[in-house]
């Protein structure tokens, strides 16, 4: 059975950096799109970055340009390296999957699986 855990969340000051991962198992991850969704508090969660099972990437305008999506297939790992972060970036990051022949998606409701999500709080 295929399990998502992310990692990296918390606390920090607008301007400074964080690293999410998630380490995807039950699975052969090189099968998969990886992607990062968020959802800020009473909105719906919203596509951050994706990453294709061949490299390539898409990111949401907010992010793009400060964000960088990437993934480790020998760790079955996907990363998302967080720069220049702004108060607007606070929410919970979630990342999920979806198998590579059904095609590139930025729609949450396209994704199946889910980790449990993890906090990342933008403040001074």
């Amino acid at each position: 059975q295929l399990q998502l855990v992310e990692s990296g969340g918390g606390l920090v000051q607008p301007g400074g950096s964080l690293r999410l991962s998630c380490a995807v198992s039950g699975d052969t991850f090189t099968s998969y799109h990886i992607a990062w969704f968020r959802q800020a508090q009473g909105q719906e969660r919203k596509m951050v970055a994706v990453i294709t099972s061949s490299g390539s990437t898409n990111y949401a305008d907010s992010v793009n340009g400060r964000f960088t999506i990437a993934r480790d297939n020998a760790k079955n790992t996907g990363h998302l390296q967080m720069n220049a972060l702004k108060p607007e970036d606070t929410a919970v990051y979630y990342c999920s999957v979806r198998r590579s022949y059904l095609g590139f998606s930025g729609r949450s409701s396209d994704y199946k699986i889910w980790g449990q999500g993890t906090q990342v709080t933008v403040s001074s």
